[in-house]
């Protein structure tokens, strides 16, 4: 018990509840059960797509392109469904994952063989593919008129009581977790992470698993590329502008260390959770949506804050590096 207490999921889901509780008391009825359940469904892309980020940032990377991936991806879908409607919805989907993936090696060859940093070759896709949106599309939108039925009802499909989105994000969340406590590609991660130089002398490819931990986000970005423009029945280059900072946020409020190593599969769909709580709590007892800005800012900032007091009194570098006098 006292080791839960320490952590800083368990406080972070007391706040949660907190916030949903608070809520409650100025709108009855925020707490049943059916609202709680569309809060996670509408969470539910955001938490697929910070367990993608968070396999980035753990390796002390960061991938700004994932909002451009999910844009583009759900683009070349939503216009092959436009051209051929007879394609089964899987085969897209699956075909949206190979494309996000495509995506996602391009980033991690240019980081692995070139050795450039994360942040600007991401910073330079994240552009990049927002072009090729405008080049393939023509600068045209993708509407719900030239969507076939079943691909815009597919996520909506509700299986004991939760749509597909919803049962989606279970899934991957499950699958983070073994991924990232019972494979050595997790431990590797967070390996490199936590010391980069003491991975290599224990046989770690550092590049090559920074490498997988991009394909991961891109994987993820483009399979939420179907699921957002399923769900949102539009596809264009302004599909999820500004989103790659949501998903980063959702990570820092986790716990996710931008300093890399650090982080659980929970603390970062509990930061996802505690961002959708935001967005629907606080329209709900008409909080001014400048105000609603300035909560998320502080709440990120003060997540750093915690985060980095928390890895000095963690002693969270196992291997300093010291200059060797001449």
């Amino acid at each position: 018990m006292t080791t839960l207490l320490r952590t800083r999921e368990f406080w972070l889901a007391i706040i949660v509840a907190a916030m949903i509780l608070a809520t409650n008391l100025r709108a009855p009825g925020f707490a049943s059960l059916g609202n709680l359940a569309g809060i996670f469904n509408d969470t539910a892309m955001l938490i697929i797509l910070a367990l993608g980020q968070m396999a980035v940032i753990l390796t002390r990377s960061i991938d700004l392109s994932m909002a451009s991936n999910l844009a583009l991806t759900g683009m070349i879908v939503a216009l092959i469904n436009a051209a051929y409607p007879g394609i089964p919805i899987p085969a897209l989907m699956l075909f949206a994952v190979i494309c996000g993936l495509l995506l996602g090696a391009f980033n991690g060859l240019l980081i692995w063989l070139l050795d450039i940093p994360a942040i600007v070759v991401t910073l330079g896709t994240l552009t990049i593919y927002r072009g090729m949106i405008f080049l393939i599309a023509g600068g045209q939108w993708v509407n719900a008129d030239a969507m076939s039925p079943a691909f815009v009802q597919y996520t909506r499909i509700e299986v004991l009581g939760l749509p597909l989105l919803s049962w989606y994000a279970i899934v991957v969340a499950v699958g983070f977790f073994l991924l990232m406590t019972r494979t050595s590609l997790g431990r590797a991660i967070y390996a490199i992470g936590v010391n980069p130089t003491a991975s290599v002398y224990a046989g770690i490819n550092v590049g090559r698993t920074k490498f997988s931990a991009f394909l991961i986000s891109g994987a993820v970005s483009g399979f939420c590329g179907y699921l957002w423009v399923s769900r949102y029945v539009i596809g264009s280059v302004e599909v999820a502008k500004g989103y790659e900072l949501t998903i980063v946020a959702a990570c820092v409020i986790g716990g996710i260390s931008i300093a890399g190593g650090v982080g659980t599969v929970a603390g970062a769909i509990l930061g996802a959770l505690f961002l959708g709580v935001i967005n629907v709590a606080l329209p709900v007892i008409n909080v001014s949506p400048f105000w609603q800005m300035a909560i998320s800012g502080a709440a990120i900032i003060l997540a750093v804050v915690v985060n980095a007091r928390g890895e000095k009194r963690g002693n969270r570098l196992i291997l300093r590096q010291t200059e060797v006098p001449s």
